[in-house]
C-alpha cells in the first residue's frame, strides 16, 4: 500500500473528500494523508507538512481555478519537488474550465481525474 499526500485549495475541500472516499475503496492502491490547514498557516504547519510529505510515496494535487491563489497548496507542490517526491496534478473538473497551474509549479504533469489514470500513476511510483 502506497501513501499518497493529497494537496488541494481549501475551497476544493469537497473534491478532497471525494478522493478520500475513493481511497477507502477496498481496491484502492493508496492510503490518504490529510494535512488540511485547520488554523492559521504558520511555520509549524509547514514543518509538520514537510515531514508528512517526505513520508509519502507521492503527491496528488487537485488542480482547479482556485489553485492559482492557494498559497498552502502551492507550497505543498513546491515542497514535494524540493523533497524529490513524485507529484502529479489531477483536474478538479471535466471541462478544465478556469484551470491554470501557477507559474512556479509549471513542472507538474496534469491529467484527467480517472481511477485508471490515478492507479497507473501510483503503480509507476
Amino acid at each position: 500500500m502506497k501513501r499518497i499526500f493529497i494537496s488541494f485549495a481549501i475551497e476544493d475541500e469537497y473534491l478532497r473528500d471525494f478522493l478520500k472516499g475513493q481511497a477507502k475503496n477496498e481496491n484502492s492502491p493508496f492510503e490518504f494523508v490529510d494535512m488540511s490547514v485547520k488554523k492559521p498557516w504558520d511555520s509549524q504547519w509547514k514543518t509538520n507538512c514537510r515531514t508528512r510529505i517526505k513520508g509519502c510515496d507521492g503527491v496528488i494535487s487537485i488542480v482547479t481555478k482556485n489553485t492559482k491563489n492557494a498559497d498552502g497548496q502551492i507550497w505543498e507542490m513546491k515542497c514535494a519537488k524540493d523533497e524529490n517526491i513524485p507529484i502529479v496534478g489531477i483536474y478538479g473538473n471535466d471541462s478544465h474550465s478556469g484551470v491554470t497551474i501557477p507559474s512556479e509549479c509549471g513542472y507538474i504533469r496534469l491529467m484527467d481525474w480517472t481511477w485508471s489514470n490515478i492507479s497507473k500513476w501510483i503503480d509507476n511510483i
